[in-house]
């Protein structure tokens, strides 16, 4: 069995590829603009984006060297933010596609709860 650090790593991948698959299929759908145009445009709301977007990144780092203990608590926490926050938000998406791919990560920060969770 692979040790949970390499398992929630992997996970914490998976989520951001799963992210990035939305944003580009919204690129290409043309739903970006779509939904660009509904939101204020400013430098505020990119930056937020990209700190929201960079924490999956950090998770795969700190996964694998932060403490068991301190690991196993950021790995919840962060999960079940990110399981919240989309969960608030997916109406707001107005594609099927964008709603598939937000259940399938709320699965995965699920998963990653169970793991994280349960491990000893």
């Amino acid at each position: 069995m692979l040790d949970t650090r390499i398992i929630l790593a992997g996970i914490w991948i998976t989520v951001m590829l799963i992210y990035l698959l939305g944003d580009v299929l919204r690129i290409y759908s043309g739903d970006m603009v779509r939904m660009a145009d509904t939101i204020p445009s400013g430098t505020t709301k990119w930056l937020f984006a990209a700190i929201l977007m960079l924490i999956p990144i950090l998770m795969v780092f700190l996964s694998l060297v932060l403490p068991q203990p301190i690991s196993r608590w950021a790995n919840i926490i962060v999960a079940a933010g990110f399981f919240l926050f989309v969960l608030a938000d997916l109406r707001s998406y107005p594609s099927a596609y964008d709603k598939f791919l937000l259940i399938v990560s709320l699965v995965f920060n699920g998963v990653t709860v169970w793991y994280a969770w349960n491990w000893s």
